[in-house]
Formats: C-alpha cells, structure tokens, sequence
C-alpha cells in the first residue's frame, strides 16, 4: 500500500484551493521551516503572533520543496514555479491536524499516546525505548506535544512499525482533537496533578480533561494508568467498561514494583508479578513509574521481558529534564528547567536528595498558570524543600519568594531570595563548592536555562589550567629557536582547554607577528 498523500487528498481532507500544481503529486515529507527545508519536502506555512509563515511559500520552493500549503493572505501575489504547487487553506492549524489524522490513517501500527500533569517527556522517552527493542519506531520530539507538533510527528512516518507520541494541554477540549487525529490503540495517563489548574479549575477537572485521550482510542485498545494517583485509582475502580492496565508502588497493580533501591546512577526494583529485578539508568520515584509504564506497554505489544528489561537500560532523557551534567571539579548541575508544576518539583527535589553530594543547592523559580493556587502551591514546594533536607535554596521570582520563606521557617538556614536571574547567578558561583550538587527548575517563561549556561561557563572557567614556563625568550629580530617554538605553540595550542599568556619583549618579531 502506498503510504503517500496526494495532492488531491490534501484538498479533499482540508477544504483547501489548489492555485497551481498536479493534484498526482505524492507528498512523503513535510516541515514548517524555511532554513530545514530537503528536497522534496512539502512546507506548511503556519501563522505565528508577529508573522506569517505562509509568506516565506516561495523561499522554501526555491529551498527544493515540492510544495507549499499557506493561509490565505490579502494581497499576497502567488508566484508560479514550474514543476511545484501552491495550496492555500483556511488555517494552516486545523489543516495539519487534518493531513496527519488522513496520514495516521494509511498506518495499521501501534500507536502509543502519553498524557498526564507530570512526566509526559520521561514516560515517551522510556517508551520508546522499550518499544524500539522490537519495532522500528518513531517518537515526538522534544516537547512536540501540541496541536502542531504532534502531527508533524505524525507525518513523519516513513517506514516505522511503531509510533510513540505525547499530547500535552492546557484547557478542555485539546486532547480531544490530538487523540482524534493520532487514534492510538494504547493510551497512558502518568497522573493527575495540579499542572495549569489555573485554567481549569480543580484537580477533577484536570483529570476529565486528561481522560479525552480515551476518546480516540480505537476498538480494543487499552488504557494505562498509574494505579496509585488518588484520582485515576478512583477512577479505575468506577470505570470497568475499558480495557484497562495498571501500574504502581502502593496500590495493588498489573505490574507492580517491590523492594526498590536508590543511588547516584539510578534505581533498582523487583517487577511483580513477574519476580525480575529492574535496573532504571535514573535515580527517584518518578522513574520507577515511569518504567513500569513502559513495562506495561511492552507487554501489551508482546515484547520479552528481557528486551523491555535491554530498553529501560538503555533509554535516553530529553534535555533539560533531569539532565546531569557534571565538571572536572566535581561540581554537579540537575538542568530540569524546562517546566515546572508542583508534582515536578516535589520529584526533582527528592531526586536531588538521592544524589551523592557535600552540598545540595535548589536555584528554584516561579511555576506559572497555577491562578489562584499559586501561592498554597509554592509554600508546598517549600515544605519538601525543609522535608528533604535541601543545604541551601535559591529562588527567583515573587511567587517563588513563597518557597523561600517556608523553607526557612521550617528550618532551612541558607535561603536566598531574588527578583532576577543575573542577582542569582551571581550568589550561586559565590557559594559554589567542591561536590556540590545544584538543581535549577522552574517554569520555563523564566528562562532558567541562561542560569544553567551561565554556571556551565563560570565552571569552564574555573577549570585547572596547565601553566607554561617560558624559560627563554628570543628577543632577536629572526623567528628561530626559542621564537620559532613559541609560535607553534600559539598556533596549536587548545585555546577551548586552557588560557594561554606569552609576554614577548616589544622589540620582538614574534610579538609585532602576533598583533597583525
């Protein structure tokens, strides 16, 4: 079967206009950016706040695609390129969505769709670990999660088995559409937390929003959830007409794990029932259950338990989420800036207390849309702040002033408070310390990552540099012995590693060389 759109396909699904080009055209790849454009790509032009894509149609024609579709634009004047074809459409959005569920369509595969308040990205990642050990799968990229990203996934699909996609939203109705589109034929909810309770409300709003990804789940699918949150567990229990796995620590599960243990390279635990023991790269709770999602899903798509068991061990983190990185000095940083909820704090914090370190230092920031639970869910941080015994704490933002001052009131000595990053930035490289171990989270509106690239280059900095002892120094006018040696060594000398200073008599040759 020809997996393939055809131009005509794209018009019927879309309600689009053809203004030129062959309607047998077959489009197999599809991108939204001029600059990353391949031969043979279709460009969406997609409409952002302060530009239209659909304006930049011809650079990306001229870039080798065969293609563009574009919103309708007043008084845009359409070029005509030969062997190309321009579609115009109403909303380049709601189009995408519709050429991704007419390409989802072509595929009789597993598809493998991730929802939940906190740990979408970990729980994917895992995923699709597991599942690549049996089939030649695809994933969502980065933090692809939305009503564009997810069907650009989608029509990423070449010659893949499998298909492993995260569906993130914020307000009712949104995984409604991204479930219709994607269809999956296992749906996995992580938990139900306080993520963007500022838009809706409540915690059991939050969940009847999560739970629209049981919408599109196709005849015979299964839903996957984790057993031991309060509200899918009391969910579970009243809804008996899906087919459904669970999963958990507490709560009696499908797939259980007992007897777990922590260190500074990751997690063991024993998987019941099957009585096998778990090695998980990633230390802390969450990725626990995270592995036993994805345990879950393996054994729904009949994968060995020792080829789940090769994929757990094997997966890879997105960046910035949990991702460690560490210097020649033994400093460590946690970079988890990316977003922040209350459920993401709280892990990331006991995954800093489960750390090997002298020192632990939270550099913590404001979580945004969490309305009028903002403050109540801030001082809450701060208790698991003072609970796991965090050294020292560092918050930006007024929200986040929340955290600091529960934290020191429930016994933290070492707590810092700050309206902006650089202030910040500034007090953590005068505290840091050998085997220190910081954690930087927030929302990412605040922009944590310049804290961490920040920090990152005031440790390349401090790095031990290796000195040069210049013992002679030719100060004649020719370049030979001592001179000839020195400029070899300004020519090959890694300036990326080390600082290299040479002081030159000014009547040198070698020192009138080094300033042209």
């Amino acid at each position: 079967m020809n997996k393939n759109i055809t131009v005509e396909e794209i018009l019927k699904a879309t309600n689009g206009t053809l203004i030129y080009g062959n309607k047998l055209e077959e489009c197999e790849s599809f991108s939204k950016n001029t600059k990353e454009i391949k031969d043979g790509d279709v460009y969406i032009g997609f409409r952002g706040e302060r530009f239209d894509g659909g304006k930049f149609y011809e650079d990306a024609l001229k870039n080798g695609a065969k293609g563009a579709i574009i919103n309708k634009i007043d008084g845009l004047e359409i070029k005509r390129l030969e062997n190309k074809f321009v579609i115009q459409v109403d909303d380049t959005v709601e189009a995408v969505g519709q050429i991704a569920k007419l390409k989802r369509e072509k595929y009789n595969i597993p598809v493998i769709a991730i929802t939940g308040s906190v740990g979408k990205t970990s729980t994917k990642d895992i995923i699709y670990s597991v599942v690549s050990q049996k089939y030649n799968a695809l994933k969502t990229q980065g933090n692809m999660n939305n009503h564009i990203g997810m069907p650009m996934t989608i029509l990423g699909l070449r010659e893949h088995e499998a298909l492993v996609v995260e569906m993130g939203m914020n307000h009712f109705g949104e995984l409604s559409k991204l479930t219709a589109i994607a269809k999956p034929t296992i749906a996995v909810i992580t938990n139900v937390g306080t993520a963007h309770i500022g838009n809706l409300g409540s915690r059991e709003n939050i969940l009847k929003a999560k739970l629209e990804i049981l919408e599109g789940l196709q005849q015979g699918g299964t839903a996957v959830i984790n057993n031991d949150n309060d509200l899918l567990h009391k969910w579970y229990l009243e809804n008996k007409q899906y087919q459904i796995v669970t999963y958990g620590i507490n709560n009696d599960s499908s797939n259980m794990a007992e007897n777990i243990e922590y260190n500074e390279t990751g997690s063991k635990f024993v998987l019941k029932p099957d009585n096998e023991k778990i090695d998980v790269p990633v230390g802390g709770e969450a990725f626990v259950y995270n592995s036993l999602a994805a345990i879950s899903v393996g054994k729904l798509l009949n994968i060995p338990l020792a080829e789940i068991k090769e994929g757990i061990k094997k997966f890879e983190l997105s960046k910035m989420r949990l991702d460690i990185q560490k210097t020649e000095q033994g400093y460590t940083i946690i970079n988890d800036c990316y977003n922040a909820n209350y459920d993401s704090m709280k892990s990331a914090i006991e995954y800093l207390k489960n750390i090997e370190g002298k020192r632990k230092i939270a550099v913590l920031g404001d979580m945004l849309e969490l309305g009028e639970y903002s403050k109540e869910l801030h001082e809450k941080v701060g208790l698991e702040v003072a609970k796991n015994k965090i050294d020292i704490v560092v918050t930006v933002g007024k929200e986040a002033e929340n955290i600091a001052r529960i934290a020191k009131d429930n016994g933290i000595e070492h707590v810092y408070t700050f309206d902006n990053n650089k202030d910040a930035i500034e007090k953590v490289k005068k505290i840091l310390a050998v085997e220190d171990v910081v954690l930087i989270k927030a929302s990412n509106s605040m922009n944590f990552k310049e804290i961490v690239a920040s920090l990152l280059q005031h440790w390349k900095g401090e790095k031990s540099m290796k000195k040069i002892k210049v013992i002679e120094v030719s100060s004649d006018t020719n370049i030979g012995g001592a001179g000839k040696c020195l400029l070899t060594l300004l020519e090959n000398f890694d300036y990326n590693t080390f600082d290299v200073k040479v002081v030159l008599p000014k009547n040198s040759y070698i020192y009138n060389l080094t300033r042209l």
